[in-house]
């Protein structure tokens, strides 16, 4: 089995993509500050840059992240930002994960609900029911209701911190509301309650025993079973967390045991009116992939792996992909990243770069299009461009937005006070440093965008003989404008920043990405091009420029990076630096158990060592080297009451962390994963609880250095610098051709009807948008997708009935909606 491809068992993975544009008539209706986040259930796992001033904010933000847990709810909700006071949430948009399916792929207006706490709800309940009969001291008999409550799992935090939840039990019928409470149960997401409650069920006077049971029916339509979770306010308000209904009619004389999924109140949000809280634009796509064993994928694999070698290319697998999705991006997602783990994807980016050459007429307009090969070109550079653009534009991008100099150059923006000469010094400061940055990281571009850019560079001065200045403009078009200036202008992004820029920030950015944007094109002119200005600021600003310097400065670097000499060493000369973010760590032993155990501190992951430090650019303060971690698991919340947590163990005492969020925890546990992969000494069993006072939370021993209770997790891809799942990638493959059915079928029909009919064509039909130069090749392969596609159906179809025969309605895996009827 390939490094990066899954193991032998079956995996359910899910990932959420798209992108928060604008909302608009947002309340109140007054000009203030807005940001946008989005939450499973009530986790935050991203928020949008504040928009300043505006009533209808545009965001223009893509998201995209592996959700690592179930979930209900995916919700969107824009906040009123506030300086002093909490930050106000002034609507919601929430979608159930069942109807996410509805919006997949497609840009919606949707209207902003109203915030409310009985609507915000989150995790489920594990209860046990039952309908006992009892014999009264007179002879008669009474039915009694039996509710176990047993646990609770994955309860939303308070103010960032685990509940204190307790539960209500109440047996609720036309003329009776007995209720019934639980202990509360501290700090805890997670509340174990095993408490046992009874109710006396209504019984009407002409009642008399019979020889079965049964409970009448005018009483048992009425009665309901209602739980209710709570957060103990102490001095405040309780918080309500959610509810569960169900019938006592659905016992009978059976005893049923069941996981209900929490619910929000009835009557939430419907005394609010929701046409007048604005609107938010959103263009969402989730998927959910059942990913089977490796072997299972090798027909399809191989067919997609030998698409470079097809002629005519546009009779390949991978480019009938892209052929037949809607959307050309959900093909070249998947498909860049298989094809570059298994290294194929130069040839098959220079083949499809060829086939676009071929419709383009005019040099000045190569590679402008987002056609399969420019896209694949951009997806490339930005999965194993990641260390690239950290080395090369970090160091200025943290200069500019630490040290913010004012350079506002249009004068319809310019502030009372504001110098334009000044600001225009500040700017050409900012552009000469990042330019000069750029043009000399040369030696760091990595290897395989060398590759690339050097096809590119030829196919173009093979298609355009003429033009001396094609073979620079068709790498330019990429590095400087799709690279570089786009990096400059969303560094976060990137993570070239962790946060948001400011909006003056933000301006100062835009600037500087526009001014490198002309700069790299310079390189590919004859003549300046001042004339082709939009902005007139932007003209006079570049009268400042001296063309031939920079033209030929710029031709260095494109001939550089479009070389195949080779350069310094692509693999580990130097560390790859893999992630960084602010995380909470426990100190390690030195103090008692308590809140001020935590501390926030920044995280840094190379590929020779993981530190932490005090604040960001700071010296570190702990280093642990990649060679001496042992192992990284997730730490259960019973550890510390907190959730989110893994530990890293090395030499010394396991280093404790606490995540912002699900998503957050999963990306780290599973980056520090990869690059430890390799490590001789890996443990492989671990304690998946701390050691505390004098013992093992989860296997109770007292040698604190003691072989662990539970075996470490499977592997996980060993490719630091490029993580890519194989069988992910090909599973998500699969999932689009299956999607594309009916697609397919009319490519193949194409194919017969070209094949039988040579003659011109009178009208457009069916076909007329596909690419089919050789019909007889591409029916070819279209009738080995169409197989493969076939026979894996077959294997998910025989999984998912093996799934739903273990995983019981009900199960803790399947759980029921909160309430039944």
């Amino acid at each position: 089995m390939a490094a990066g491809d899954g193991g032998d068992e079956v995996r359910v993975l899910q990932n959420l993509r798209g992108k928060i544009y604008d909302a608009k008539h947002l309340v109140p209706n007054k000009m203030r500050d807005f940001f946008c986040t989005i939450n499973l259930d009530q986790e935050e796992v991203f928020r949008t840059q504040v928009v300043e001033k505006s009533l209808s904010p545009y965001f223009g933000e893509e998201f995209y992240f592996e959700i690592p847990r179930t979930f209900q709810w995916l919700s969107f909700y824009i906040y009123d930002k506030s300086v002093l006071q909490k930050d106000l949430r002034i609507g919601k948009v929430s979608i159930k994960k069942e109807d996410l399916c509805n919006y997949t792929g497609k840009e919606n207006w949707f209207m902003l609900q109203p915030v409310d706490s009985n609507s915000e709800v989150q995790g489920k309940v594990h209860l046990e029911l039952k309908l006992n009969e009892l014999i009264t001291d007179n002879g008669s008999v009474c039915q009694q209701l039996v509710v176990h409550i047993k646990e609770c799992h994955g309860l939303p935090l308070i103010n960032g911190q685990n509940c204190d939840p307790y539960a209500t039990v109440s047996l609720v019928g036309p003329s009776r509301n007995d209720q019934k409470k639980t202990k509360v149960k501290k700090k805890t997401s997670n509340p174990q309650f095993n408490e046992t409650f009874y109710f006396e069920v209504t019984r009407s006077s002409s009642y008399t025993k019979k020889s079965q049971f049964q409970v009448e029916e005018e009483d048992i339509e009425k009665l309901e079973v209602r739980v209710d979770l709570w957060n103990n306010g102490n001095l405040v308000q309780d918080v309500f967390l959610g509810e569960i209904k169900v019938p006592v009619k659905v016992l009978r004389n059976d005893s049923f045991q069941a996981w209900y999924l929490l619910q929000p109140k009835e009557n939430g949000n419907k005394s609010s009116k929701t046409d007048d809280l604005g609107s938010l634009r959103l263009n969402i796509c989730y998927t959910e992939d059942c990913v089977l064993p490796s072997e299972y994928y090798t027909s399809l694999r191989n067919l997609l792996l030998k698409s470079s070698d097809v002629q005519p290319i546009s009779a390949s697998a991978a480019y009938i992909l892209s052929e037949v999705c809607r959307d050309k991006y959900d093909a070249v997602l998947p498909l860049v990243r298989l094809l570059l783990h298994h290294h194929k994807l130069v040839p098959f980016v220079a083949a499809v770069a060829e086939l676009d050459l071929k419709d383009t007429q005019e040099a000045n307009t190569i590679f402008r299009g987002n056609s399969l090969a420019t896209r694949c070109v951009d997806e490339m550079m930005k999965i194993v461009g990641k260390h690239y653009l950290k080395v090369t534009l970090k160091p200025v991008i943290d200069e500019i937005c630490e040290s913010p100099k004012p350079c506002e150059i249009d004068p319809i923006k310019l502030k009372e006070g504001d110098n334009v000469e000044s600001n225009m010094d500040n700017l050409r400061y900012y552009v000469d440093k990042v330019f000069r940055e750029i043009v000399q990281s040369s030696i760091s571009c990595p290897t395989l965008m060398c590759d690339v850019f050097y096809s590119l560079r030829h196919l173009a001065a093979k298609r355009f003989p003429n033009d001396p200045h094609v073979q620079y403009s068709a790498v330019s078009s990429f590095v400087f404008l799709r690279f570089f200036a786009v990096a400059v202008v969303s560094p976060h992004t990137f993570h070239l920043r962790p946060h948001h820029p400011d909006a003056q920030t933000s301006r100062t950015l835009t600037l500087i990405s526009k001014a490198i944007q002309t700069l790299g094109s310079w390189g590919s002119l004859t003549k300046s091009k001042l004339s082709s200005f939009k902005e007139t600021f932007m003209c006079e600003f570049f009268k400042t420029f001296q063309e031939e310097k920079f033209t030929e400065s710029v031709k260095k670097f494109l001939d550089d990076v479009s070389s195949t000499e080779s350069k310094e060493p692509s693999g580990l000369s130097e560390p790859v630096h893999l992630k960084e973010g602010e995380m909470y760590k426990r100190a390690q032993g030195r103090t008692r158990i308590g809140k001020k155990n935590f501390k926030k501190r920044w995280f840094c992951l190379t590929s020779r060592e993981f530190t932490y430090h005090k604040q960001q650019d700071k010296e570190p303060i702990f280093t642990i080297p990649i060679k001496n971690i042992l192992a990284v698991e997730k730490l259960d919340e019973s550890s510390f009451n907190k959730k989110n947590m893994f530990q890293v163990l090395h030499g010394e005492k396991p280093l404790y962390i606490q995540a912002n969020n699900c998503v957050e925890a999963s990306e780290w546990i599973e980056a520090l994963c990869r690059v430890t992969r390799c490590n001789q000494k890996r443990l492989s069993f671990y304690h998946p609880s701390a050691f505390l006072n004098g013992n093992w939370l989860c296997c109770k021993a007292t040698i604190e250095n003691s072989v662990g209770c539970a075996r470490c997790t499977a592997d996980v891809p060993a490719d630091t610098q490029i993580e890519i799942d194989g069988d992910r990638e090909t599973e998500r493959i699969y999932s689009l051709f299956t999607i594309n059915r009916s697609k397919l079928q009319k490519l193949e029909e194409a194919c017969g009807s070209i094949a039988v009919y040579q003659g011109p064509r009178k009208e457009p039909d069916d076909y007329s948008n596909f690419t089919i130069e050789d019909s007889v090749a591409t029916f070819h392969t279209l009738k080995q997708i169409i197989d493969v596609v076939e026979k894996l159906n077959e294997s998910h179809e025989k999984y998912q009935k093996k799934r739903s025969s273990s995983a019981k309605y009900g199960s803790e895996e399947n759980p029921i909606v909160g309430k039944v009827s």
